[in-house]
Protein backbone atom coordinates (compact mmCIF):
# COMPACT_ATOMS: atom_id res chain seq x y z
CA UNK A 1 0.00 0.00 0.00
CA UNK A 2 1.36 3.47 -0.96
CA UNK A 3 1.63 5.64 1.93
CA UNK A 4 3.90 8.27 1.13
CA UNK A 5 3.04 10.68 -2.03
CA UNK A 6 4.05 14.11 -3.20
CA UNK A 7 2.45 16.88 -1.48
CA UNK A 8 -0.68 18.57 -3.35
CA UNK A 9 1.07 21.63 -4.28
CA UNK A 10 3.92 19.07 -6.33
CA UNK A 11 1.07 17.58 -7.85
CA UNK A 12 -0.01 21.13 -9.24
CA UNK A 13 3.17 22.42 -9.73
CA UNK A 14 3.82 19.38 -11.87
CA UNK A 15 0.54 20.22 -13.85
CA UNK A 16 1.45 23.66 -14.24
CA UNK A 17 5.50 22.66 -15.49
CA UNK A 18 6.89 24.59 -12.60
CA UNK A 19 8.72 21.52 -11.09
CA UNK A 20 12.27 21.14 -11.97
CA UNK A 21 12.76 18.40 -14.77
CA UNK A 22 14.42 16.21 -12.07
CA UNK A 23 12.00 16.46 -9.95
CA UNK A 24 8.82 16.50 -12.18
CA UNK A 25 10.45 13.04 -14.10
CA UNK A 26 10.20 11.07 -10.45
CA UNK A 27 6.30 12.56 -9.54
CA UNK A 28 5.58 11.31 -13.24
CA UNK A 29 7.05 7.85 -11.83
CA UNK A 30 4.93 8.40 -8.84
CA UNK A 31 2.10 8.95 -10.36
CA UNK A 32 2.36 5.73 -12.92
CA UNK A 33 2.11 3.61 -10.10
CA UNK A 34 -0.48 5.67 -7.75
CA UNK A 35 -4.07 5.81 -8.89
CA UNK A 36 -4.74 8.22 -6.54
CA UNK A 37 -1.71 10.89 -7.44
CA UNK A 38 -3.11 10.09 -11.22
CA UNK A 39 -6.54 11.23 -10.82
CA UNK A 40 -5.64 14.43 -8.82
CA UNK A 41 -2.94 15.24 -11.60
CA UNK A 42 -5.89 14.26 -14.52
CA UNK A 43 -8.28 16.28 -12.35
CA UNK A 44 -6.05 19.64 -11.99
CA UNK A 45 -5.07 19.04 -16.24
CA UNK A 46 -8.48 19.35 -16.95
CA UNK A 47 -8.71 22.57 -14.33
CA UNK A 48 -5.99 24.31 -15.97
CA UNK A 49 -7.03 23.20 -20.06
CA UNK A 50 -10.56 24.95 -18.70
CA UNK A 51 -8.53 27.83 -17.25
CA UNK A 52 -6.45 28.45 -20.59
CA UNK A 53 -9.36 27.81 -22.70
CA UNK A 54 -11.49 30.71 -20.98
CA UNK A 55 -8.71 32.80 -20.76
CA UNK A 56 -8.65 32.77 -24.45
CA UNK A 57 -12.27 33.50 -24.58
CA UNK A 58 -13.68 29.81 -25.74
CA UNK A 59 -16.39 27.94 -23.21
CA UNK A 60 -15.30 25.81 -21.60
CA UNK A 61 -16.29 22.42 -22.17
CA UNK A 62 -16.62 18.76 -20.40
CA UNK A 63 -12.71 17.38 -22.13
CA UNK A 64 -13.50 14.44 -20.82
CA UNK A 65 -16.85 13.60 -22.37
CA UNK A 66 -15.64 14.79 -25.77
CA UNK A 67 -13.07 12.74 -25.86
CA UNK A 68 -15.20 9.51 -24.39
CA UNK A 69 -16.97 10.15 -27.11
CA UNK A 70 -14.58 10.66 -29.82
CA UNK A 71 -12.91 7.53 -28.72
CA UNK A 72 -16.64 5.55 -28.75
CA UNK A 73 -17.09 6.86 -32.69
CA UNK A 74 -13.98 5.64 -33.87
CA UNK A 75 -14.14 1.94 -31.60
CA UNK A 76 -18.22 1.41 -33.07
CA UNK A 77 -17.23 2.34 -36.59
CA UNK A 78 -16.08 -0.21 -38.74
CA UNK A 79 -13.43 1.77 -41.53
CA UNK A 80 -13.65 1.28 -45.52
CA UNK A 81 -10.65 -0.54 -45.74
CA UNK A 82 -12.21 -3.61 -43.22
CA UNK A 83 -15.52 -3.58 -44.96
CA UNK A 84 -13.73 -3.99 -48.33
CA UNK A 85 -11.57 -6.85 -47.06
CA UNK A 86 -12.20 -10.47 -45.79
CA UNK A 87 -12.30 -12.05 -42.39
CA UNK A 88 -8.36 -13.30 -42.80
CA UNK A 89 -7.21 -9.49 -43.91
CA UNK A 90 -9.47 -8.74 -40.94
CA UNK A 91 -7.07 -10.78 -38.55
CA UNK A 92 -3.38 -9.31 -39.57
CA UNK A 93 -3.32 -6.19 -37.85
CA UNK A 94 -4.43 -7.83 -34.15
CA UNK A 95 -1.49 -10.32 -34.83
CA UNK A 96 0.60 -7.49 -35.75
CA UNK A 97 -0.08 -5.76 -32.64
CA UNK A 98 0.44 -8.72 -30.48
CA UNK A 99 3.83 -8.76 -31.45
CA UNK A 100 4.50 -5.17 -30.37
CA UNK A 101 2.82 -6.07 -27.29
CA UNK A 102 5.15 -8.61 -26.73
CA UNK A 103 7.94 -6.65 -27.42
CA UNK A 104 7.40 -3.89 -25.26
CA UNK A 105 6.72 -5.96 -22.57
CA UNK A 106 10.43 -7.33 -22.53
CA UNK A 107 11.73 -3.84 -22.96
CA UNK A 108 10.14 -2.68 -19.60
CA UNK A 109 12.33 -3.83 -16.88
CA UNK A 110 16.03 -3.97 -15.82
CA UNK A 111 17.71 -6.97 -14.68
CA UNK A 112 20.10 -7.53 -11.67
CA UNK A 113 21.31 -11.05 -10.92
CA UNK A 114 18.76 -13.16 -12.77
CA UNK A 115 15.43 -10.84 -11.00
CA UNK A 116 13.61 -9.13 -13.72
CA UNK A 117 12.35 -5.59 -12.13
CA UNK A 118 9.75 -4.24 -14.16
CA UNK A 119 9.55 0.03 -14.38
CA UNK A 120 7.11 2.46 -14.33
CA UNK A 121 6.21 3.87 -17.58
CA UNK A 122 7.87 7.16 -17.53
CA UNK A 123 11.32 5.33 -16.41
CA UNK A 124 10.81 2.65 -19.22
CA UNK A 125 12.46 5.24 -21.88
CA UNK A 126 15.85 5.48 -19.42
CA UNK A 127 16.12 1.88 -20.00
CA UNK A 128 19.03 2.30 -22.51
CA UNK A 129 20.35 5.51 -20.67
CA UNK A 130 21.39 2.96 -17.46
CA UNK A 131 24.75 1.96 -16.85
CA UNK A 132 25.88 -1.23 -15.91
CA UNK A 133 25.59 -2.20 -11.82
CA UNK A 134 28.14 -2.06 -9.35
CA UNK A 135 28.28 -3.22 -5.92
CA UNK A 136 28.74 -0.73 -3.26
CA UNK A 137 29.32 -1.09 0.25
CA UNK A 138 27.28 -4.42 1.65
CA UNK A 139 24.83 -5.91 -0.24
CA UNK A 140 24.14 -2.36 -2.04
CA UNK A 141 24.10 -2.21 -6.04
CA UNK A 142 24.25 0.99 -8.13
CA UNK A 143 23.14 1.53 -11.36
CA UNK A 144 23.35 5.18 -12.51
CA UNK A 145 21.06 6.69 -14.88
CA UNK A 146 21.97 9.23 -17.39
CA UNK A 147 19.43 12.10 -17.18
CA UNK A 148 20.99 14.79 -19.71
CA UNK A 149 21.09 17.89 -18.87
CA UNK A 150 18.50 16.45 -16.00
CA UNK A 151 21.79 15.67 -14.19
CA UNK A 152 22.22 11.63 -13.19
CA UNK A 153 20.02 9.66 -10.77
CA UNK A 154 20.67 6.01 -9.73
CA UNK A 155 19.25 2.51 -9.28
CA UNK A 156 19.86 1.50 -5.87
CA UNK A 157 19.03 -2.27 -4.71
CA UNK A 158 19.44 -3.51 -1.34
CA UNK A 159 19.92 -6.60 -0.97
CA UNK A 160 18.17 -8.81 2.17
CA UNK A 161 19.76 -6.94 5.28
CA UNK A 162 21.64 -4.09 2.94
CA UNK A 163 22.15 -0.43 4.23
CA UNK A 164 23.26 2.21 3.56
CA UNK A 165 25.36 4.02 6.54
CA UNK A 166 23.65 6.51 8.52
CA UNK A 167 23.56 10.08 6.66
CA UNK A 168 21.98 13.32 5.90
CA UNK A 169 22.07 15.61 3.08
CA UNK A 170 23.64 18.44 1.82
CA UNK A 171 20.90 19.02 -0.64
CA UNK A 172 17.79 17.35 -1.54
CA UNK A 173 16.91 13.21 -2.15
CA UNK A 174 14.21 12.11 -3.69
CA UNK A 175 13.56 8.51 -3.56
CA UNK A 176 11.04 6.33 -5.55
CA UNK A 177 10.16 2.58 -4.39
CA UNK A 178 10.14 0.36 -7.40
CA UNK A 179 9.94 -2.94 -6.24
CA UNK A 180 10.06 -4.24 -2.48
CA UNK A 181 10.08 -2.45 0.86
CA UNK A 182 12.89 -0.74 3.36
CA UNK A 183 12.96 0.67 6.26
CA UNK A 184 15.29 4.03 7.55
CA UNK A 185 14.68 4.42 11.06
CA UNK A 186 11.86 6.94 10.53
CA UNK A 187 9.19 5.26 8.48
CA UNK A 188 8.77 1.74 6.88
CA UNK A 189 8.63 2.41 3.16
CA UNK A 190 6.59 0.30 -0.13
CA UNK A 191 6.76 -0.07 -3.80
CA UNK A 192 5.33 3.28 -4.85
CA UNK A 193 5.95 5.41 -2.08
CA UNK A 194 7.56 8.45 -2.84
CA UNK A 195 10.21 10.26 -0.24
CA UNK A 196 11.70 13.45 -0.01
CA UNK A 197 14.72 14.22 2.24
CA UNK A 198 16.83 17.10 3.32
CA UNK A 199 19.82 18.37 5.65
CA UNK A 200 17.03 17.88 8.44
CA UNK A 201 16.78 14.23 8.34
CA UNK A 202 19.08 11.70 9.16
CA UNK A 203 18.48 8.23 8.50
CA UNK A 204 19.74 4.71 8.13
CA UNK A 205 18.11 3.50 4.91
CA UNK A 206 17.89 -0.98 4.88
CA UNK A 207 15.89 -3.49 3.71
CA UNK A 208 14.92 -6.56 5.77
CA UNK A 209 12.39 -7.61 2.90
CA UNK A 210 13.34 -11.18 1.53
CA UNK A 211 13.43 -10.36 -1.96
CA UNK A 212 15.46 -7.03 -1.05
CA UNK A 213 14.52 -3.51 -2.30
CA UNK A 214 14.72 -1.63 -5.58
CA UNK A 215 14.74 2.09 -5.69
CA UNK A 216 15.53 5.35 -7.96
CA UNK A 217 16.99 8.27 -6.34
CA UNK A 218 17.83 11.56 -7.15
CA UNK A 219 20.00 13.75 -4.87
CA UNK A 220 21.63 17.24 -5.90
CA UNK A 221 24.36 16.93 -3.82
CA UNK A 222 26.63 14.41 -2.34
CA UNK A 223 25.80 12.09 0.73
CA UNK A 224 27.19 13.36 4.26
CA UNK A 225 27.70 10.46 6.58
CA UNK A 226 27.22 11.05 10.09
CA UNK A 227 28.24 7.51 12.15
CA UNK A 228 31.06 5.53 12.68
CA UNK A 229 33.33 4.65 10.08
CA UNK A 230 31.46 5.66 7.16
CA UNK A 231 32.31 9.47 7.81
CA UNK A 232 35.81 8.25 6.56
CA UNK A 233 33.60 8.21 3.02
CA UNK A 234 32.35 11.99 3.08
CA UNK A 235 35.17 12.86 0.78
CA UNK A 236 34.48 10.33 -1.37
CA UNK A 237 30.62 10.17 -1.08
CA UNK A 238 30.36 12.14 -4.67
CA UNK A 239 31.73 8.88 -6.15
CA UNK A 240 29.22 6.60 -5.16
CA UNK A 241 25.57 8.31 -4.18
CA UNK A 242 25.49 11.47 -6.33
Amino acid sequence: MIRFHPSAQQLVSFVDGDLSPAVSLMVSAHCDMCSTCQRFVEQETERLAGSLLEDNGFKQVDLKADYSAMIAQITQSPSSVEADTGSQQKQSPRKQNTNTEVSMAANDSIELDGRNFVLPRTLQRYKEKTGGWSSLVGKLWQAPVDLGSQGVANFIYMGKGGSVPEHTHRGTEYTLVINGEFSDGLNNYDSGDFIFMDGQNTHTPRSDNTQGCLVFTIVDQPLHFTSGIARLLNPFSHLFFR
